[in-house]
């Protein structure tokens, strides 16, 4: 009995020095970033220089090379990953209804050359059961879809991407897609209408909220006739994942990839979207690098390109890894997507949440706005999900709320710089270096990978088989 009771002290004394360490790692980061981070004013420069980051594009070459050599400055052995992709770029649109000119935006990645009149259908949400209910009338006619879920269209409607309404169209006999943008103001929104990158078969275009609302409330009383006419350019072209890497001391064969897209629309310069994360985990590795900061595990940081194209970039990162059979290293995922000053953790996988709340516990006795209120989901349409879809577990951080209305403005004209917030900016630098620490020097990772069983169980559960169907990424049959 008193060797037993010996032992339960000897465990606790070393659990106790154990978040000790961690705590006072926690108050390094903490402290550095509060003095010494670089994202916000980085990212200003980016915006005020080099422009948008679109895939494919020479600003988005550019964006590459920025990263890369910011990353190098910080003093780490920086790599390209290179992949090739369908780069699209907007020429020309003029879209009328009715004889009347529409201010409108195409989304990529439409056809290449398009002169295009027919007549318009209201198909409301555009989810499945507006076109069942449509029926033979949509076929031949141009679609007019609400980007988001119309009010009033009753409870628990879960909406589909504008890629997925897309592609419904496209099945059903649509010659086109006309989105109604759900931000009130007639602001503009871009976004890529293709899951897989490459060009779709039928025009999609965003025209704005008052714009649609009337259009569609015409429509009740009379015919609309719709002339598209839109010029695009498409090419196959390279772009490049920016990589940093770091070897585990204790478990170099385990690994954890934190990233965000670095890619960005060409309407504004990408501020929010994601500029927030790209230059958020930027700055992470920065404070790595800085405090010496010796994780467990081996870690990659990933500048993701492509992102906004179809997690062009990502899928080039997994696919890889695959190929080379190095993909069972990854034992976590990091997004960092749009995050903005987070108060926890989020993760796809349940048996995370212990581990989370005890390293948040830890870092709460640093920070005060982190309030250790970890939570549990997975969805789709981001850079984890090429992870997710090999079973590999993901997090972020969660809790915050974009400033400055900003969520109305992602892909739109208005993504900007004077959206940011630099508090919240570094309240994400803050929660993501801890929640990464965290993991690394975890004894073990509770999420293991899950077998193609388990994860086809696993997106059944989030209700996420349905889009992926839709968009033909489902790869386990019926």
């Amino acid at each position: 009995m008193k060797r037993i009771y010996l032992i339960c002290l000897l465990l606790s004394f070393q659990f106790a020095v154990a978040q000790e360490g961690l705590k006072s790692t926690f108050q390094r980061i903490y402290e550095d970033i509060n003095t010494n981070s670089e994202a916000y004013d980085r990212l200003k420069y980016s915006t005020e220089n080099l422009g948008h980051r679109l895939t494919g594009s020479e600003n988005g070459k550019k964006a590459e090379e920025y990263a890369y050599n910011l990353l190098k400055s910080y003093g780490y052995e920086v790599s390209y990953q290179p992949f090739t992709t369908e780069s699209w770029a907007r020429e020309s649109l003029e879209l009328t209804l009715n004889n009347k000119n529409v201010p409108s935006v195409s989304l990529a990645h439409s056809p290449v050359n398009v002169d295009l009149t027919a007549d318009l259908i209201d198909l409301g949400n555009g989810l499945e059961a507006d076109y069942e209910k449509a029926g033979e009338q949509v076929k031949g006619k141009i679609a007019l879809v609400y980007l988001h879920i119309l009010p009033n269209s009753g409870e628990n409607l879960k909406n589909l991407h504008r890629s997925e309404k897309t592609a419904l169209a496209s099945k059903n006999g649509a010659k086109g897609i006309i989105f109604i943008n759900s931000v009130k103001g007639n602001v503009l929104l871009t976004g890529t209408a293709s899951i897989t990158g490459k060009l779709i078969d039928i025009p999609a275009i965003c025209i704005g909220y008052e714009d649609g609302m009337k259009w569609k409330e015409t429509l009740e009383n009379e015919k609309v006739s719709a002339a598209i006419k839109m010029r695009n350019k498409s090419e196959l072209t390279t772009a490049r994942n920016v990589i940093v890497s770091i070897k585990g001391t204790e478990y170099p064969e385990e690994k954890i990839v934190i990233g965000g897209h670095l890619d960005s629309w060409d309407l504004a310069t990408g501020a929010i979207d994601n500029g927030l994360g790209s230059y958020a985990v930027m700055d992470i590795a920065r404070v790595f690098k800085k405090l010496n900061l010796q994780p467990k595990r081996s870690v990659d940081f990933v500048l993701f390109m492509g992102e906004e194209q179809g997690l062009l970039g990502s899928k080039a990162y997994v696919n890889e890894a695959i190929e080379n059979g190095t993909l069972g290293q990854v034992r976590y995922m990091l997004n960092f997507d749009m995050v903005n000053a987070p108060t926890g953790f989020t993760t796809s996988r349940d048996e995370m949440k212990t581990l989370l709340d005890s390293i948040g516990a830890v870092y709460a006795e640093v920070d005060t706005d982190f309030k250790n209120q970890n939570s549990s989901g997975a969805g789709l349409h981001s850079d984890h999900q090429p992870f997710m879809m090999q079973g590999i577990p993901s997090g972020s951080g969660t809790g915050g709320k974009l400033p400055n209305n900003a969520g109305q403005y992602y892909h739109s004209d208005n993504d900007v710089f004077k959206l940011v917030d630099k508090k919240g900016m570094e309240q994400t630098i803050k929660v993501g270096a801890a929640y990464l620490y965290g993991l690394t020097d975890a004894n073990e990772i509770p999420a293991k990978r899950f077998s193609d069983e388990e994860i086809v169980k696993f997106l059944e559960s989030k209700g996420l088989k349905e889009p992926l169907v839709i968009s033909g990424e489902w790869r386990w049959g019926k």
